[in-house]
């Protein structure tokens, strides 16, 4: 059974960098379409970006394209979130997601790294 664990959140300043990593425990699929959410406090969860399995295709949520990349090396097993020109308001809890049974919803989750941008 595969499990997704995210890493790679932190405490960062305004304008620098960080790279999330998603990585599944068992075999990632490429046909695993996966996507990377975000929760901040006392706001509900959204999209950021989402990257089909061969990683040929991405979407971007408006707040973060042009800033945010998403990725995927299925030899590693892995999708990534480059995150640049980090803002306060990306300051959230974030969560990568995988459509494993039913194309449209996401069913397996990972349990979320914090990231947190200070100004």
């Amino acid at each position: 059974q595969v499990q997704l664990v995210e890493s790679g959140g932190g405490l960062v300043q305004a304008g620098d960098s960080l790279r999330l990593s998603c990585v599944a425990s068992g075999r990632m699929s490429s046909t695993y379409r996966t996507g990377w959410f975000r929760q901040a406090p006392g706001k509900e969860r959204e999209f950021v970006a989402t990257i089909n399995g061969s990683g040929g295709s991405a979407l971007y949520s408006d707040s973060v394209k042009g800033r945010f990349t998403i990725s995927r090396d299925n030899a590693k097993n892995t999708v990534y979130l480059q995150m640049n020109s980090l803002k306060p308001e990306d300051t959230a809890v974030y969560y990568c997601a995988a459509q494993i049974t039913l194309p449209g919803k996401y069913d397996l989750w990972g349990q979320g790294t914090q990231v947190t941008v200070s100004s």
